[in-house]
């Protein structure tokens, strides 16, 4: 049986890498006496896959992983059992069942949408001049940015990339593409909303929580969650 599990990853675990993450995940569903499915062969492992993968210092509500199980409880259950297993900033929220036909999570994902505020150990009010500059961005018909890979460098048009881009609280709310097609991360975002303000884009000025991660068409979006059901 094939299950879909979302949780939230916040405060000081923002600092653990991706692969320490899927550990933590390895050793919870031990603890908390999941029947998860194991691969065959030498060296068996669990049967999980992460959906895109959130890199060092973001927090998020809406990460998700698949599994294999041999067998389940309820949703109810098997969210208690892990929730009491997991560390202070990791927290289940969410556990369906999808149809044995379901695609990885990894490869169905489109987009993410993101809240960036202010770090509040950075004395600047560079983040007010932001939101004053999105409306003059995105009016413009391309915002070019420098997107880096590990093999080069080229100049990108990142518009396209922008599904939504709007003061949100009191900071900026986006919604970007994601996924293995197009991805546009929020930093570059923020570096693009630094050069039209003409301030100096410095990463460790503000925070970025992911809020959802998205699958479908861009006017279409749901969450990955609405994919299975409760059990």
């Amino acid at each position: 049986m094939k299950l879909r599990i979302k949780y939230e990853k916040t405060g000081v675990l923002r600092f653990i890498g991706h692969l320490d993450i899927m550990r933590l995940f390895q050793k919870a569903i031990r603890r908390a006496k999941l029947d998860v499915a194991y691969s065959k062969g030498f060296s068996p492992h669990q049967i999980i896959s992460f959906a895109a993968p959130m890199p060092l210092g973001m927090t998020s509500e809406g990460e998700y992983f698949d599994g294999e199980f041999n067998s389940v409880t309820t949703t109810k259950d098997m969210m208690k059992r892990l929730n009491s297993v997991l560390p202070d900033g990791v927290k289940v929220h969410d556990i369906v069942l999808l149809d044995d036909k379901a695609k990885p999570s990894m490869a169905i994902v489109t987009a993410s949408d993101y809240y960036i505020y202010k770090n509040d150990e950075c004395e600047n009010e560079t983040l007010d001049l932001l939101i004053t500059s999105i409306d003059s961005m995105i009016s413009k018909e391309k915002i070019d940015i420098v997107k880096k890979t590990k093999s080069k460098e080229e100049l990108s048009d990142i518009k396209p990339l922008i599904y939504d881009l709007k003061p949100y609280k009191e900071g900026i709310y986006m919604l970007l593409a994601s996924g293995s097609k197009d991805n546009l991360k929020p930093e570059l975002v923020i570096e693009a909303l630094c050069n039209e303000s003409g301030k100096i884009y410095n990463r460790y000025d503000y925070m970025i929580h992911r809020i959802e991660t998205y699958m479908g068409e861009r006017k279409t979006l749901k969450p990955l969650s609405c994919e299975g059901k409760n059990f």
